[in-house]
């Protein structure tokens, strides 16, 4: 189970990445949280980021994980790539 303490910002995320989101978060409740490079990463400290990435923008969620397996959404960071 995933709970989402910054579900706004989620929401305003572009269509791409909140599409990889959605699909990385059913992986997460599937498979367990950890995904693993390149989709999640350790932090350290029980706090992990979701790595999500479209051509033009990247996207970090963060996020920790309770004991009763639940995993809880802190926050979303986003910045758009350079052109090159």
């Amino acid at each position: 189970m995933i709970k989402v303490l910054g579900e706004e910002q989620i929401m305003s995320l572009d269509s791409k990445l909140l599409a990889r989101y959605l699909r990385l978060t059913d992986l997460m409740i599937n498979f367990g949280s950890n995904l693993g490079l390149p989709h999640t990463k350790a932090l350290g400290q029980g706090l992990f980021e979701l790595r999500l990435k479209s051509p033009d923008k990247i996207s970090r969620v963060f996020y920790c994980t309770r004991v009763d397996k639940k995993i809880v959404i802190l926050d979303v960071l986003s910045e758009s790539l350079p052109n090159y």
